[in-house]
């Protein structure tokens, strides 16, 4: 048990330190893509010329803040239609239920995050440029640079990365209750979305 809780307790804290740190990330994200959004609108709809690359910015800021905020709402959530199975069973089947699951998770996570990166990042697809989302650095005299589609692929990399991390947490949690530590584990922190409730 104190091995587990060793091992439980840091990535509890590096979780708790990635995830609102991904948390603010993910509200900038959304804050932009909202403005660009709205922006794609005031040109099409009153000055009859929308840029094409509000659209691509948009669905960059849509990435990232869906990459940054799967991680915090699975750690909060779970499976919700099994937790309602949970509920139904004896202590300990819940318990080896749950483990099951997240055995079952962590596997389809690890394969996710191979997939995402030798097939999205690391090839092809991920060495192209978005064709519209460009940095405009000849405002400043050097050369514009098209956003490469990496950029974007990387997003999902990374919150599966993060899921990978938290699901692994989860997965310590259930075996220290499985154990009878349940006592022993501390409350999960807060995950409350910074205002944007």
């Amino acid at each position: 048990m104190p091995v587990l809780l060793g091992v439980l307790w840091p990535l509890e804290k590096l979780n708790t330190t990635l995830l609102a740190i991904g948390r603010i990330a993910a509200v900038i994200a959304l804050a932009i893509m909202v403005a660009l959004i709205l922006g794609q609108v005031f040109f099409r709809y009153v000055l009859n010329d929308a840029p094409n690359w509000t659209e691509e910015a948009a669905r960059f800021g849509m990435l990232w803040m869906t990459g940054l905020m799967a991680p915090v709402a699975y750690r909060r959530g779970g499976f919700v239609s099994i937790d309602m199975l949970e509920r139904a069973l004896p202590r300990l089947m819940a318990a080896l239920l749950s483990l099951v699951l997240l055995t079952i998770t962590m596997w389809v996570l690890l394969i996710l995050w191979e997939r995402g990166l030798n097939n999205h990042i690391d090839t092809m697809s991920g060495r192209g440029r978005l064709p519209a989302l460009r940095l405009p650095l000849d405002i400043f005299g050097g050369d514009t640079i098209r956003f490469r589609n990496w950029w974007m692929f990387a997003s999902l990399w990374v919150g599966i990365s993060l899921l990978i991390l938290v699901n692994a947490e989860l997965m310590l949690r259930q075996i220290v209750t499985l154990l009878g530590g349940a006592d022993r584990l501390r409350p999960l922190p807060g995950t409350d979305a910074v205002g944007a409730e």
